[in-house]
């Protein structure tokens, strides 16, 4: 468990909201050159739903769709479906608790572009839904160019999901990923060619995808599987193994509990190995 977790009892952790305004009032006080960005993002609204929606028009406004009409957009989406700011909490917390380096919810909602670019694609998400999808696909663009972060709008993607650093990471049109996920930067969810139809990977929960990892196809990756720094994976990977190499091999089966949560990206002694 990282340092800088408070233990709680199961339960008992503070609402995401309040300890995000007591970080808030906490950073005006330590450093007023900030106080302005604090106020304006967090101090000023009154729920988390309302923070959330300044922040994105914020980074993602332009010329072509203003900050607050985007606001609206996304004030539209937060009203229309409560799982989403459930989403947003639980993707906090997964931050917290994962990253050593993060020292509490406002440095992800602040600055964290992993963080930004997938509640962005929950908004997006949300319009593919409803059947906007230019507005969707604007969104999808405006996160490519500012996170480099690529997520199709079509995708599903669960809750408590880590992005760490988030740069290159591309999550095809057909991909679905559970609850409890962690991804480094330069992962890909993609496809093995041109044609059309289901052709994404599917990852199931508390599965751990190294830094660079390729997960290319319609193929499934088991709860609690570990795919290596680097990896490419072209076929199923079985639940808690951990595969790794080019072409991927299996190793370590069936030892990883929840790799997700622990972001332990070692290698054990292999108890076997194959090409999958």
């Amino acid at each position: 468990m990282p340092q800088h977790l408070e233990v709680v009892s199961p339960g008992l952790a503070p609402p995401v909201w309040a300890s995000l305004r007591n970080e808030a009032l906490q950073v005006v006080k330590t450093e007023p050159s900030l106080a302005s960005l604090v106020n304006a993002v967090i101090l000023r609204h009154n729920s988390l739903e309302g923070a959330l929606s300044f922040q994105l028009a914020r980074k993602l406004g332009d010329q072509e769709l203003r900050a607050m009409s985007l606001r609206e957009v996304v004030e539209e989406a937060l009203s229309a479906d409560p799982s989403i700011i459930e989403a947003v909490e639980a993707d906090l917390r997964a931050v917290f608790e994962r990253d050593p380096a993060c020292k509490g919810y406002l440095q992800p909602f602040l600055y964290f572009k992993g963080f930004l670019a997938l509640q962005t694609y929950r908004i997006a998400h949300w319009l593919q839904g409803q059947g906007r999808e230019p507005l969707a696909l604007y969104l999808q663009s405006r996160v490519s160019e500012l996170f480099q972060v690529d997520i199709n709008p079509s995708a599903r993607i669960g809750k408590g999901i880590f992005f760490d650093h988030g740069t290159g990471i591309v999550i095809g049109e057909t991909a679905v990923i559970g609850d409890d996920v962690s991804m480094l930067h330069g992962v890909t969810l993609g496809g093995t060619g041109a044609h059309r139809g289901d052709r994404h990977p599917k990852i199931g929960n508390g599965v751990l995808l190294g830094a660079g990892a390729k997960v290319l196809g319609n193929i499934r990756i088991g709860d609690h599987a570990k795919i290596a720094a680097g990896s490419v994976v072209l076929k199923n990977v079985p639940a808690h193994c951990t595969a790794a190499g080019v072409p991927a091999r299996l190793i370590n089966c069936p030892i990883c509990d929840e790799p997700a949560r622990t972001m332990d990206q070692t290698l054990a002694d292999a108890v076997f190995d194959y090409v999958i």
